[in-house]
């Protein structure tokens, strides 16, 4: 019995069209807008409105933002924060994936829901624990408080790439065991190397927590020598709040690289969180 698709009337296409691009338009306006408020000055800015067109283009306004606090040294720092974790998660969460995909346990499933369900703990009830143990470590006022917690995994990412390997053919790990390969060396030269939507996946979102990151740095990092972006950011809005056109340069720039490795790697984040063209074993 073959099933007819009911065709849309242009009318309704071209409806849904245009629903669509008020709902982007909506949504692009405000970072439109910043754009346009960081090559203004500020006399524009105050009787500008609506208006996203510049009189003036006043490229100088990015050179005085980003001189205007150690942008290098904050940079730096950012860099590690983000680097790092992005490496400690891949590799704990894809291994621990792994393992409650592939290794049949006794008590397996009870464990993997058991840590599923520390995603129902807010960050909020973890905040004042995990501050007083790295207190009494020592590690306050440094950025190892930002980078340690992600070689212990995350219970979001154990999920995707748990669900990305139970997926991938049994096949691949029966050939491997003939051979001789143990569970380690089947997860890193065959299972790893074929998450790679996965891994982009992962990549791509612990890049946009980490880089973006303000909450962590502010409870952890007092002195100016560990400032990340974020913190560096908030310092320079309450140094300079009438120069909306240097916090909005010193913004732009900052969002960049969250812009340009979410579009260069949309296509495979899409396929390593919807994990198309894989089968189910």
């Amino acid at each position: 019995m073959s099933v007819t698709k009911k065709r849309k009337s242009p009318g309704t296409r071209w409806l849904a069209y245009l629903v669509l691009l008020a709902g982007a338009a909506a949504f692009l306006y405000p970072f439109v807008w910043m754009i346009s408020a960081s090559l203004r000055n500020l006399e524009e800015i105050a009787v500008s409105g609506m208006n996203i067109w510049p009189q003036h283009w006043r490229w100088e306004n990015y050179a005085k933002a980003l001189t205007a606090f150690p942008f290098g040294r904050y940079l730096v720092n950012t860099l590690i924060t983000t680097v790092l974790p992005i490496i400690g998660t891949v590799f704990s969460c894809s291994l621990v994936g792994y393992a409650f995909a592939r290794l049949r346990v006794k008590g397996s499933g009870f464990l993997f829901l058991l840590v599923l369900s520390t995603m129902l703990l807010p960050g909020e009830v973890t905040m004042i624990p995990q501050f007083i143990l790295f207190k009494k470590l020592g590690m306050l006022d440094s950025l190892y408080p930002l980078i340690v917690p992600a070689f212990f995994g995350s219970p979001f990412y154990i999920f995707l790439f748990r669900q990305f390997y139970s997926r991938l053919p049994v096949g691949l790990e029966e050939a491997a065991v003939i051979d001789g390969c143990g569970y380690f060396k089947i997860w890193r030269t065959i299972f790893l190397p074929l998450s790679k939507p996965a891994l982009t996946g992962v990549g791509v979102m612990m890049f946009m927590g980490a880089w973006n990151n303000f909450m962590g740095p502010l409870i952890y990092i007092n002195s100016d020598r560990w400032k990340t972006l974020t913190l560096g950011l908030a310092g320079f809005q309450g140094t300079y709040s009438t120069d909306t056109n240097l916090l909005m340069a010193a913004s732009i720039v900052i969002t960049l690289p969250c812009i340009i490795l979410f579009f260069s790697a949309q296509k495979a984040f899409m396929e390593g969180l919807t994990f198309s063209g894989s089968k189910e074993s």
